[in-house]
Parts: C-alpha cells; structure tokens; sequence
C-alpha cells in the first residue's frame, strides 16, 4: 500500500498532488497526518477536494514552539511504537512518502522504519551545505537521507547531491509544486475583488526559524520590510509564530501603524495563489515561494543567506544576503525579473506514482 505522512501545510500543499492523481485513478491510499500543522489544514484540502486524513496522529494546535515540538515527537514515536499495525493498516510491504524537510520528514521515515516498510522521500536531494543555515531543515534532510530508500528529486543538481546514498534516485525533472500551482488554474478564483487591494501591492511573509526566534534576527528583517515599505505598499501575510514573535519583540505595533503597511492573517492555498499573481513582486524566505514565483514568473526577493533551491536565481529571484542596496537595485529593475507561466512538459506527481504502483499491488 501506498503511505503518505504529511504534517505541515506547506507539505500538504506540495503533495496534494499525489494525493489527488492517486484519487483520480481509485489507487488506494493512507493519509497520515502528524498534526504539526492545524491551522488552514482543511482549508487546503477542500482546495484540492481530498478527504480528511484516514489517520490523525496529534489532534492538538499547531506546533509553534520547542517544547511542543519535542513532546510532540516523543509521543508520536511512542504511539507508532504502540501502533504501528492500526496506523499503517497492518501493511508490512508497502512504501511510506515522506516530504521535505521538516520535522514531520524525519518522523515520517522513522514510523516508517518502526513498521518494517521501505520510504520514499520527495522533494530529495535539496542541499544548502550549512548546518545551520536553514536549520534545523538542513539537518533533518541529512538524516532523512540516511532512513530512505526511494529520492524522488526535483532536478539533476539535488540527484548530484546523493551520490554517497545507496537506494534508488528518481528525477521528476520538476517540484511536485508544479502540479499544484497547475491545479489551482483549473479552478476559479477564491478572493473577491474587495480582499485584493485596488492599489499595487507586494507581498511578505516569512517564518524561518533564523529570521524570527532570535530579537537580533527579527530585527534585521523587519527593518528591511520598513524600508522597502517607505516606498511600497506591503501586505505582511503573518504566520502564527512570526505573529508571536512580532508580538514578543515589539514589532506589532510598529507594524500596525506604519500606513504603508497591511498586516493579514495566513490565506487557503488557492487564495494565497491568486494574491501572487496579483501582486508587483514577492519578499520571503520561504523555499516554496521561490518555487512558486519561479514557475508563476512572478519577481521574489528572498531573505536569506543561502538557499538550497536554484529555481529563478539569475531570473526573477534575488537572494539578498540582506543587503538593502542590493534589493532596491533588484527593486528598480523589478519589470526585467517577471515573465508569464512557465510551461513545462512534465508531470512530478504522475512519475511519483508510478514508481510507486508496485507497492500499491502487494
């Protein structure tokens, strides 16, 4: 049988996909989630019409701090422990696909390992060379590596990049996020035209642990955001924890008051899609919106050091290292960094899947 462990949105969001191919050609499958994630959960699945998952992990809030994560992990380890043959319906010869690079990654392929069955990881071979630039991502891809027997990667650099890994290297020449952002176009729009500003508008919205859970850190960031602010206007999109720690170094009010500036709780999938497309360009530091602006040809200033993706670097990406003049520079020019919807030959999830489809036979 085909297992899928998905815990945050950005992985349910990534792997819809597969879920709704496998839907489509009645292929049995497992949807475990791990309940890293709550918030905007079912939203997202209504976007893409999936069912609920068949097994639900953790029932409590999203995940947003240390503790919770670490108490979070012990338990789900111990109830996989305690229940493996109820979570993966008694299967001791199919495949568990896992996702990415978040914690819900790594417990995926252990839960998978705890039950005796081989585990695909998709979106593999992604590297930034720095320990702790993402981190603890960087990290939690390395040991995922080690769990896995099936790399599903996105391109031929992040196949490169597991040559030392035995197991079987499979290139779906492009990110599973292609098929959903393909997807969202077979569907009408979710906003009204009153939730998207009648004036030009970007985007912000960041997360990563480096840019928010350290005072200095978020300081540095937000500063950016103002003085870009100074002379555009910016929708913040606010994550629950950048929310928290907004709060907790007293950014929120700043924010609040700063005219050119319109703070917005977190979207659905689709909704968030159609906000890009409609916005001048993108600030982040989030690797699927890097994906998702390259493929949209929409203009993307990442907030990062490095990155372990290449999509649109050269293009319409700017890894800004948080250099300011580099991104007003990037900012000047900013109609030489956008071009229309690239169309590719490819179907990420559909090669998934067949790879797959023994393991669905057993």
């Amino acid at each position: 049988m085909i297992h899928v462990v998905i815990g945050t949105k950005a992985q349910l969001i990534k792997m819809a996909p597969i879920l709704y191919y496998l839907q489509q050609r009645n292929i049995p499958y497992n949807y475990i989630s791990t309940g890293q994630h709550k918030e905007k959960i079912d939203d997202i699945l209504a976007n893409f019409g999936l069912r609920q998952p068949d097994y639900a992990l953790c029932e409590a809030d999203d995940i947003t701090s240390i503790q919770k994560m670490m108490t979070w992990s012990v338990r789900i380890i111990w109830r996989t422990i305690r229940k493996k043959k109820e979570i993966f319906c008694g299967d001791k010869e199919g495949i568990v696909l896992v996702h990415g690079d978040t914690l819900s990654t790594l417990l995926g392929a252990i839960m998978g390992r705890i039950a005796g069955l081989k585990i695909g990881h998709v979106e593999s071979g992604l590297r930034s060379f720095d320990l702790f630039q993402p981190f603890p991502e960087e990290i939690t891809r390395l040991m995922t590596f080690s769990l896995a027997h099936y790399y599903f990667c996105p391109d031929d650099r992040a196949l490169q990049n597991l040559k030392r890994y035995s197991g079987e290297k499979i290139n779906t020449v492009a990110n599973t996020l292609y098929d959903s952002l393909r997807l969202s176009n077979n569907f009408p729009d979710v906003l009204s035209q009153s939730e998207i500003p009648s004036r030009q508008y970007s985007i912000v919205t960041l997360h990563r642990h480096e840019n928010i859970y350290r005072q200095n850190a978020l300081d540095r960031v937000m500063r950016l955001v103002e003085e870009i602010s100074k002379t555009h206007f910016l929708l913040f999109i606010l994550h629950k924890p950048t929310e928290k720690k907004i709060h907790q170094f007293n950014w929120y009010q700043r924010l609040v008051e700063n005219t050119n500036i319109e703070l917005r709780e977190r979207y659905d999938y689709f909704g968030f899609i159609q906000l890009i497309k409609n916005a001048e360009f993108v600030i982040s530091d989030g690797g699927s919106n890097q994906e998702e602006c390259y493929y949209l040809g929409k203009p993307i200033i990442l907030l990062r050091k490095v990155t372990e993706r290449y999509d649109g670097l050269g293009e319409n990406c700017l890894l800004s290292e948080y250099n300011i003049e580099r991104i007003k520079e990037f900012i000047s020019t900013i109609d030489d960094h956008q071009f229309s919807f690239k169309e590719l030959d490819v179907k990420p999830s559909e090669k998934i899947i067949e790879s797959c489809l023994p393991f669905s036979q057993v």
